[in-house]
């Protein structure tokens, strides 16, 4: 007779090492001395221009604190790099399709990507602010940022282009990652995420929370060539169970419809990993995460919601559930729909949102009322924004849209990248109850 396996937690280690300087050194190869980032522009551009539907690329670097602005943002994402043997970077898009969220993931704390999208329109575009109150709101603000700006060439297609600008920032973010791989020793700390089996007999009698999140808006129809969730596109797709390190480690990348989300908080997703903290201080039993879509229709809406609700409930035997949406008012009815369902199978449930009014009436921001439905956390608003001054510095794909961004103006939170986040970033929220 043979003796059961003992079942081994997927278990994802997170090297952070410490960035208090970026600078372009064409005199040696990207690496790392003690906290600054040495970057090899010349070899970085010819790595990027490796795909031929780039017809160039421009780099700049941004430190915090600075009097600049920069827009307009296709997205933001945190370096990181696979230790290897430990699995793929951003598997189905960089690399193999393999499971991500599993070995060592070398991380370069205080330090992001940011991909400027050289056809997107000024108007409604999302900007990162560097300086100023409405600097001090923006999460991405401390952060030295490599703002790279690919050009698609003039024969590629706009759906294309935009994949080419998908494909450049996860190759960006790798490799100046890859500077400190091999390098764990030197790390400043590093993290261990690992969940225990949905039954544990050492955490009888936690609450069990599970965390319910929309990936994508079918608002916006994805292209073929999106990718999304392990290179896919998410047509088709109905709620699926995905561990939280498998969101935080390259699976998820956002859609080109990055309202309010970027990859930097799927790597650093403020709800996973402190739901991941009450976890380890046994406040509660962290039982999993739930990958869902905001429908397109009245027809997918109840079914997406369904589905979500029945994996939390006898899937991952959830007493609590917190949910997020991508998108606008639809995404917003289908959370609050979803959290409805959880909460009649007696599920308990708290829901993120942000303010969809424009003219800060709470009669114009109801989108929903449902009685059980009374734990609501709220992230920002269209409704708040800030006078900026003209900056000294504008990082953007023309001339033209430099100068718009130069210039003073009013800016609105849903402009500012991190400011009005979907995915819990936000530095101002207030709760009702």
């Amino acid at each position: 007779m043979s003796r059961e396996a003992p079942v081994v937690p997927m278990q994802l280690k997170l090297a952070y090492h410490a960035i208090s300087d970026m600078q372009f050194n064409s005199n040696s190869a990207t690496r790392l001395d003690g906290t600054t980032l040495h970057i090899d522009q010349a070899a970085l551009h010819q790595y990027l221009l490796e795909d031929r539907r780039l017809a160039g690329i421009e780099t700049h670097i941004v430190h915090p604190g600075e009097s600049c602005r920069f827009g307009i943002v296709f997205d933001i994402l945190e370096p990181r790099a696979k230790e290897p043997g430990a699995g793929p970077d951003f598997p189905g898009i960089l690399g193999s399709m393999e499971a991500a969220g599993q070995g060592m993931t070398h991380v370069l704390q205080g330090t992001a990507v940011t991909v400027l999208d050289s056809e997107a329109p000024v108007a409604g575009g999302k900007v990162v602010e560097m300086s100023g109150e409405a600097g001090e709101t923006c999460p991405y603000s401390p952060l030295h940022h490599l703002v790279v700006i690919p050009r698609a060439a003039p024969d590629v297609e706009r759906h294309a282009g935009l994949n080419a600008l998908r494909l450049a920032s996860v190759k960006a973010s790798v490799f100046l990652a890859r500077a400190a791989v091999g390098q764990a020793v030197a790390a400043k700390a590093i993290e261990v995420f690992e969940l225990s089996g949905l039954t544990n007999p050492d955490r009888e009698g936690l609450p069990r929370i599970a965390y319910i999140g929309q990936i994508h808006s079918r608002q916006r129809v994805a292209e073929v060539d999106e990718q999304i969730l392990y290179g896919a596109n998410t047509i088709g797709m109905v709620p699926v169970l995905l561990h939280p390190n498998e969101w935080m480690d390259g699976a998820l990348v956002t859609s080109y419809m990055t309202r309010g989300v970027e990859t930097y908080f799927y790597q650093n997703h403020p709800i996973i990993t402190e739901l991941y903290r009450w976890h380890r201080e046994g406040k509660m039993t962290f039982a999993g995460a739930i990958a869902t879509m905001a429908g397109s229709d009245n027809d997918d809406r109840p079914r997406n919601a369904m589905l979500a609700s029945q994996q939390a409930k006898w899937v991952l035997a959830a007493d609590g559930v917190v949910l997020t949406k991508y998108g606008g008012g639809a995404p917003h009815a289908d959370m609050a729909l979803t959290a409805k369902m959880c909460e009649d199978l007696g599920v308990r449930t708290s829901v993120q949102v942000e303010d969809m009014s424009r003219d800060r009436r709470a009669e114009s921001s109801m989108l929903f009322h449902y009685d059980e439905v009374d734990a609501i956390v709220h992230v920002g608003g269209q409704g708040t924004s800030w006078p900026v001054p003209e900056v000294e510095r504008a990082i953007a794909p023309t001339p033209e849209v430099a100068a718009a961004l130069r210039a003073s103006q009013q800016l609105e939170a849903a402009r500012i990248c991190g400011v009005s986040s979907q995915q819990g970033a936000a530095r101002i929220r207030s709760f009702v109850y």
